[in-house]
C-alpha cells in the first residue's frame, strides 16, 4: 500500500476536492471522527468545513495545518469497505492523527479503488502534531498494515498506476520536455536484451530517432513538425517489463 502525504493552508479545497467527487458518484464518504457523518455516504461540504473549523483555534502558529493522505492498495487486492475504515483509522492512529477531526473518502473514479483523507495537525490548543519523519514513519506503517491485512506490495506498481505515458503533442510545446518524460520513464518501465530492441518502442509515443541516445534529443518548430518526433506507426515490441 503506499500512501502520499500533503500538507497546505486550503481547508475548503481539500474538503471541496473530495466532497464533490463524492457527490457526483465517484465514490462515498466511509467513515469521519468528529465530524458530522449521516451515513449516507454523501457529504455536505459546507457543515464539514464548519465542523472542522469549530475544533481550530481562531490563532495558531501552525504553517499549513490542512493534511491530505491518498492511501492506495495494490489493484489485486480486493478490500471491503470495512476493511478500508480499519485500516485508515490504524494508519491515523499510529501517525499521531488518531484524536484529530479527520473524513475518510473511496474514490471509485478508477479501476484502482484508493481512499483519501482529510485532516488538520494542529490540535484545539493550536499546538502542531508531531510531524517530523512522517515519510518515514508512514512507510514503515504502511508496511505494518500490509502484513497485518495480507495486502501486496504496492509500491513497486505505483508509479506505473499514477503516471500514465501519454504521445509527445507537438502542438502542446516543449516537445524536448515530453519526450524526455516519456523515454526516461520508458527505460524505467522497461529493459532490453539489445538497444535494438528498445529502438521501435518510443515510436508508440510518436518518438523517432537513430538510436537510443539520440531519442533524448528531439528538437522541434514552433508551429511545424520536429526532428525526433513523428506519428507513425511501429511494429511488434518485444520488452520485458520491470518487476
Amino acid at each position: 500500500m503506499v500512501a502520499k502525504i500533503s500538507v497546505g493552508n486550503s481547508l475548503y479545497g481539500a474538503l471541496a476536492y473530495n466532497g464533490e467527487k463524492i457527490n457526483k458518484e465517484e465514490g462515498r464518504l466511509l467513515t469521519t471522527n468528529r465530524i458530522y457523518n449521516d451515513g449516507t455516504g454523501t457529504v455536505d461540504i459546507r457543515r464539514a468545513m464548519e465542523d472542522f473549523l469549530a475544533l481550530m483555534p481562531v490563532r495558531s502558529k501552525v504553517e499549513k495545518p490542512v493534511v491530505h493522505i491518498s492511501l492506495n492498495p495494490h489493484p489485486d487486492d480486493m478490500l471491503t469497505d470495512t476493511e478500508l475504515q480499519d485500516i485508515a483509522r490504524e494508519y491515523l492512529e499510529k501517525m499521531g492523527f488518531g484524536n484529530q477531526p479527520y473524513m475518510v473518502y473511496k474514490h471509485e473514479d478508477i479501476d484502482r479503488h484508493h481512499l483519501h483523507i482529510v485532516t488538520v495537525r494542529v490540535d484545539g490548543d493550536g499546538r502542531s502534531i508531531d510531524t517530523r519523519n512522517n515519510f518515514y514513519r508512514s512507510k514503515q506503517i504502511t508496511r505494518e498494515l500490509e502484513r497485518k491485512y495480507g495486502l501486496h506490495d504496492a509500491e513497486r506498481k505505483s508509479r506505473r498506476t499514477d503516471m500514465p505515458l501519454h504521445k509527445v503533442d507537438v502542438l502542446a510545446g516543449d516537445v524536448k520536455k515530453q519526450a524526455g518524460n516519456v523515454v526516461k520513464e520508458l527505460k524505467r518501465r522497461y529493459r532490453f536484451q539489445t538497444k535494438g530492441g528498445y529502438r521501435p518502442l518510443p515510436s508508440f509515443y510518436n518518438i523517432t530517432g537513430g538510436g537510443e541516445r539520440g531519442l533524448e534529443r528531439p528538437l522541434g518548430g514552433k508551429s511545424g513538425p520536429c526532428r525526433g518526433c513523428s506519428t507513425a506507426r511501429a511494429g511488434p515490441v518485444q520488452a520485458t517489463e520491470r518487476q
